[in-house]
C-alpha cells in the first residue's frame, strides 16, 4: 500500500463551495484508497461532501491531499488534475448567479 501526500492550490475563482466539493468527492470515491484533505488546521475525509464543505478553501488557498491505498497514485493524479482544472469552473467569478 502506498501513501502519497501532495499540495494543491485552489485556482477556481469561487473556491471550494458545494459544486467543487461534490466533484472532488465524486472523483475520490472512484478509488479504493482513503483520501484526506487539509486546509490549515482542518483535516477532513475527502470522500465526504460534509467534510469538504468545512474546509473553507478560498481561491488561492493551498490544500494538502493525502491518499492511502493500493490505488493511491491513480487517485492522487486524478484529484490533482481536478483541482488544477479549477473544478471546471474557471469561467465563473464572484457574484455569478450560477454559483449559488
Amino acid at each position: 500500500m502506498a501513501v502519497i501526500e501532495r499540495a494543491a492550490k485552489i485556482v477556481n475563482p469561487l473556491g471550494m463551495h458545494v459544486r467543487p466539493g461534490a466533484e472532488f468527492v465524486k472523483c475520490a470515491n472512484r478509488f479504493k484508497s482513503a483520501v484526506e484533505v487539509r486546509n490549515g488546521d482542518v483535516s477532513v475525509n475527502g470522500k465526504s461532501i460534509l467534510g469538504m464543505m468545512t474546509l473553507a478553501a478560498e481561491c488561492g488557498a493551498s490544500i494538502t491531499i493525502k491518499t492511502d491505498g493500493d490505488d493511491a497514485e491513480a487517485a492522487m493524479n486524478a484529484l490533482l488534475e481536478l483541482v488544477a482544472a479549477g473544478f471546471y469552473e474557471m469561467h465563473l467569478k464572484p457574484g455569478d448567479e450560477e454559483a449559488t
